[in-house]
């Protein structure tokens, strides 16, 4: 069977299950892979890690599978516009990892890269560093952070091949090549799904990364925060 699958449901069948680590691209409302995030909602799958920079907010983007009560711990950078996260972590219903923003990113990348842990300056002295190796370098303490593989990584395209090579548009691009790349499998939806290869010049995630392809349901792109002037 080829790479295209024929929803986003199909293509998460066999796949996704109870306790896994789920890496999801995004940022805010940009480049969610959001026909992904609504079957692996409808799945039921429970108690789910889930890596990505946000949660997204009450009732669009990763805020649905909080509203379902499918996850037990995220992995993130920034979860500010979330009320019902801020409710569920207080309440002691979900475990929570901040991570900076550059160090999930190349968290994750490590993983895809298949190297298992960098040093790095970021969060020394702080609660970050709190559980993990420290080491000298140069003089300079470090901390050691381990490299994310995911399960499953779901991510958002603008543009893909039936290879599974992938183009991203503007800001959407955010986290979702590294989130690619993180995956044990990789789940891409892609706004538009041409028969023929991409140029290469133009590839931002290589096909091998991707292992299953769905086309996106077309509807209107949420906004996290309109902000509007009077004319």
């Amino acid at each position: 069977m080829g790479k295209l699958y024929g929803s986003a449901a199909e293509a998460l069948e066999g796949v996704v299950r109870d306790g896994q680590i789920i890496a999801v691209g995004g940022f805010g409302l940009s480049g969610n892979p959001t026909d992904l995030i609504e079957a692996l909602r409808d799945t039921g799958v429970r108690d789910l890690t889930i890596v990505s920079n946000n949660m997204g907010v009450d009732g669009k983007g990763l805020g649905i599978l909080l509203e379902a009560g499918q996850v037990r711990k995220v992995v993130a950078s920034y979860v500010g516009e979330n009320r019902l996260f801020a409710e569920q972590y207080l309440a002691g219903r979900l475990d929570v990892e901040f991570a900076p923003q550059g160090t999930l990113a190349e968290r994750m990348r490590a993983g895809g890269a298949g190297i298992a842990g960098f040093y790095t300056r970021t969060g020394v002295g702080t609660p970050v560093a709190v559980g993990k190796e420290e080491a000298t370098f140069d003089g300079v303490p470090y901390i050691l952070e381990r490299g994310i593989v995911a399960d499953v990584a779901l991510v958002k395209a603008n543009r893909a091949d039936t290879a599974g090579n992938l183009r991203y548009r503007f800001t959407a691009r955010n986290f979702n090549p590294l989130v690619a790349m993180s995956g044990r499998v990789t789940i891409a939806e892609a706004e538009a799904v041409d028969p023929h290869p991409l140029d290469p010049d133009t590839v931002e995630t290589p096909g091998i990364f991707v292992h299953r392809l769905v086309r996106s349901a077309p509807r209107v792109k949420d906004i996290e925060q309109r902000t509007t002037r009077e004319a």
